[in-house]
């Protein structure tokens, strides 16, 4: 198995990404656009704190049959706001669930805390909105990783955090991608801080190529440089997987929970009480079912994704003035 062409979830035909970002509210918001109209979607959430709109539209039992869009963003609670900006552009565009004479765009959000990470929040009017439009304006294929959108504010215990990519073509052709924004009470690196927990599912040198930590059995955890540094509190882990293969609601729904994998094998503690950690998962539905072989390993190939991109997302995290913790490359120097 080897990463599309991209490494990155817009592998996954029919989908768009785009970010916006305010370097001195160090926070930002991060656009999934579905490109072919309403996307089959479902998620799952397994952290203790988690701050969401429209999520309960998704489940398998739930009238409204796709989403437009996903927002993964910054800002805590008044990041939700994100997801209006984008609701409001669609609109007048034309998108959304027809209701009679009505549309109604669906746009489910997802956000993450990141509010005491030395950003300026002495706002005046709540910039998620206009950060929603920009991002959403911005959606392309190509789009970078590391300290951008969703992930410009964010951190892990130990590191700064950011905003990670990755894909995979499964042996029936069959494409996975996972797009995730780190923000995590724990720590996306082991106790020597040198290596990746996510290293097994490394595939070429796309965080680093460092391997391993050699060192064997249980070892315990360093103390978090964030709970010192900011709080305890202001965690989540908040991310997205898609496939181009027909899935349905459920299977959409075991697709999320199985990604959750993805979450544990690559930081660790993991889905904590003080984290929201959420995963979304969607069928854009380019290709047939799975194969019969490929089916039953669906989640753990999707877990596969979310570990690397995780990883990628504190390995591509880039310093900016004033960061309350130091990226990971800063680190190994």
């Amino acid at each position: 198995m080897t990463p599309g062409a991209r490494n990155l979830i817009t592998d996954v035909a029919g989908i768009a990404v785009g970010h916006a970002q305010d370097d001195k509210l160090k926070s930002g918001t991060t656009v999934l656009l579905s490109e072919d109209g309403p996307m089959t979607t479902s998620y799952a959430v397994m952290g203790g704190a988690p701050g969401t709109r429209d999520t309960d539209l998704l489940e398998p039992d739930k009238t409204v049959p796709g989403v437009d869009a996903l927002v993964l963003s910054g800002g805590s609670a008044f990041g939700l706001a994100a997801a209006q900006g984008v609701m409001d552009a669609l609109a007048d565009s034309g998108r959304g669930f027809a209701i009679h004479a009505a549309r109604v765009p669906i746009v489910p959000a997802a956000i993450l805390f990141d509010l005491l990470n030395n950003g300026e929040k002495d706002w005046d009017t709540n910039p998620y909105p206009e950060l929603g439009r920009r991002a959403l304006t911005d959606a392309a294929q190509d789009f970078a990783i590391g300290t951008v959108g969703a992930g410009t504010g964010a951190a892990d215990a130990q590191h700064k955090g950011g905003l990670g990519s990755a894909s995979m073509i499964l042996p029936d052709g069959t494409t996975m991608g996972a797009l995730v924004a780190v923000n995590a009470l724990g720590s996306a690196t082991t106790p020597s801080g040198k290596h990746f927990w996510a290293a097994p599912f490394e595939i070429g040198t796309e965080f680093g190529g460092l391997g391993p930590d050699p060192a064997a059995g249980l070892q315990p955890l360093p103390p978090s440089r964030k709970a010192a540094a900011m709080a305890q509190h202001g965690n989540t882990t908040i991310g997205c997987v898609a496939t181009d293969a027909t899935l349905d609601k459920a299977a959409c729904k075991r697709l999320a929970t199985a990604s959750h994998d993805g979450f544990a094998r690559a930081l660790v503690p993991a889905h904590t009480p003080y984290d929201g950690d959420l995963i979304f998962a969607s069928s854009t539905a380019r290709r047939g079912p799975p194969s019969e072989d490929v089916m039953p390993l669906l989640g753990h190939f999707a877990a596969v994704c979310m570990a690397r991109a995780i990883a990628r997302a504190v390995w591509e995290a880039t310093p900016s003035p004033g960061d309350a913790l130091p990226t990971f490359r800063e680190s190994l120097a």
